[in-house]
C-alpha cells in the first residue's frame, strides 16, 4: 500500500460546500492508487457551532472551574465530530470509510493538558482499517496521554496529527489543504504583490512558522524535517499543487526554483519590549533569577540580549503583567517599549553572504523605520521596529530582496 496524508482545516470542512472540496481532493488520491489518511479540524472558526472557541465559551473559558484535562475532554470533541460528519459524507459520496479518534488511530503523547507533545504513533489500527477501507478519517489535533486520557496539542495541532501520522506510515506526502493557495513570500494582507512560493526547505518554512507565518504549525514542520516527510501546503478550493516543504532547493526539483538571498518575510505583532538595569556585583545572579521566574511563571521571552549592566528581551502584551509583577519583585530598575512588532527575513540564502544586514538595514532607513533590536542566524535576521512602522518595514523588506518578482 502507498499512504498520502490530507489535511483539511477548520474552514475547509465548516460546511457541506466546502467538505465537497475536500472530498474532491480525496477521490482524485484514490484514483492515483493512494490509501488515504484524512485528518480534520474541528469545523469552522469562533462563533459557529462546533469551532474550538465556541466550545470552550461554554465553560466561560478562561474563566472556568475546569481542569486542564476536563478541557481537553471538551475540546476534543469538536474534531470528533468533524470526523464523524466528514466519514459519513465520504459513504454518501461512494466512497468507503471509517472515522477514528486521534488516541485510536495510535497518536500517544505527553500528559501536558492543551499543549502536548507527540511521543510516538503506533499505526497498527490505521493499517487493520486499511485492509477494508479507503479512506481512514482521523480526529486531529488529539492524541492520548500514558494514563489512558485524552490529550490536546495546542492551536494547529491538526498539521502535527497529520504529520505524524504520515511519518508512521511513511506515507508519500502529506497534504496540509487550507483556504489559500500555498506559502507567500509575506502576509498578502499586508504586501499586496506578495506571491506563492512553489518550493521551500524545511529550515525556511519552520522559521516562518515560528516568526508569525500560520499557515503551518512549526511543531508540524519540525517533525516533518525529523522524519523527511515531503509536506505541500495547497488549497482545498484549487487543483493547484501549492507549495512543497522539502529537504533542499535545487534546480532538480524544478518547481519556480529561484536562487535568492530571502526566502520570505514574516512579522509577528503585540510584542512589549523590557529593559532591565541590574548594574550591581550580582548581575548575572539577578539574570538567572529573572529568566527562572519568569520560566516557571509561563512567560516566554523572546530577543534577549544579556549585558554586564543588564538584561534587554521581548514578551507578548499579554504576557506583560505577569513580566512586570516579578520584575519589581526582584526591586530592578526597568523601562518598557509597549506597542513593538517583530519583522524576520528569511531565507537559505542567507548563510556565509556579506552585506545582507547592510541590505536590511538600509531598507528601513529608506522608510526613516528605527531599529530598536536585532538578531540573526543562518538563516533568519530579526528586527524589533514599532508597530506603527510594521506595513511600511515589510513592504520595503519585501522590495529591497525582489520578492514579487
Amino acid at each position: 500500500m502507498k499512504f498520502l496524508v490530507q489535511k483539511f482545516g477548520g474552514t475547509s470542512v465548516r460546511n457541506k460546500e466546502s467538505r465537497k472540496h475536500a472530498i474532491r481532493h480525496i477521490k482524485k488520491a484514490i484514483d492515483e492508487g493512494y490509501k488515504v489518511v484524512v485528518v480534520v479540524s474541528a469545523m469552522g472558526r469562533k462563533g459557529e457551532p462546533y469551532s474550538t472557541d465556541t466550545l470552550l465559551e461554554l465553560v466561560h473559558y478562561p474563566n472556568t472551574q475546569l481542569t486542564s484535562r476536563e478541557i481537553d475532554l471538551l475540546m476534543s470533541t469538536g474534531e470528533l465530530i468533524s470526523s464523524i460528519v466528514m466519514a459519513n459524507e465520504l459513504r454518501e459520496s461512494g466512497l468507503i470509510a471509517s472515522a477514528l479518534s486521534g488516541p485510536r488511530a495510535g497518536i500517544l503523547t505527553t500528559d501536558d493538558h492543551m499543549n502536548a507533545r507527540v511521543n510516538k504513533v503506533i499505526p497498527d489500527e490505521l493499517l487493520n482499517y486499511f485492509k477494508s477501507n479507503d479512506v481512514i478519517v482521523v480526529a486531529g489535533f488529539q492524541g492520548e496521554d500514558a494514563n489512558g486520557d485524552i490529550t490536546t496539542l495546542g492551536r494547529g495541532g491538526s498539521d502535527t496529527s497529520a504529520v505524524a501520522l504520515g511519518a508512521a506510515l511513511e506515507a508519500e506526502f502529506v497534504d496540509i489543504f487550507t483556504d489559500v493557495d500555498g506559502i507567500k513570500t509575506a502576509d498578502p494582507v499586508i504586501v499586496k504583490n506578495a506571491k506563492t512560493l512553489k518550493v521551500m526547505t524545511y529550515n525556511e518554512i519552520v522559521h516562518l512558522a515560528y516568526e508569525g507565518s500560520r499557515v503551518i504549525h512549526p511543531r508540524a514542520v519540525e517533525i516533518a524535517m525529523q522524519e523527511k516527510i515531503q509536506v505541500r501546503v495547497r488549497s482545498t478550493y484549487l487543483e493547484d499543487e501549492g507549495t512543497l516543504v522539502t529537504f533542499k532547493k535545487t534546480p532538480g526539483l524544478d518547481r519556480g526554483f529561484k536562487d535568492q538571498l530571502v526566502t520570505g518575510i514574516a512579522h509577528q505583532a503585540g510584542i512589549t519590549q523590557i529593559k532591565v538595569r541590574t548594574n550591581t556585583s550580582n548581575s548575572m545572579e539577578l539574570h538567572d533569577q529573572l529568566l527562572t521566574e519568569l520560566a516557571a511563571a509561563g512567560v516566554s521571552v523572546d530577543f534577549f540580549n544579556i549585558f554586564s549592566k543588564g538584561i534587554t528581551f521581548t514578551v507578548p502584551n499579554d504576557k506583560l503583567k505577569r513580566t512586570t509583577e516579578i520584575i519589581e519583585r526582584l526591586a530592578v530598575d526597568y523601562e518598557i517599549n509597549e506597542n513593538c512588532a517583530k519583522v524576520s527575513a528569511v531565507g537559505a540564502g542567507i548563510q556565509g553572504v556579506p552585506g545582507v544586514a547592510a541590505k536590511v538595514v538600509s531598507a528601513l532607513a529608506g522608510q526613516q523605520i528605527q531599529i530598536l533590536q536585532s538578531a540573526d542566524s543562518h538563516t533568519t535576521i530579526w528586527l524589533l521596529i514599532k508597530e506603527t512602522d510594521l506595513e511600511k518595514a515589510v513592504n520595503a523588506l519585501h522590495d529591497t530582496f525582489l520578492l514579487n518578482t
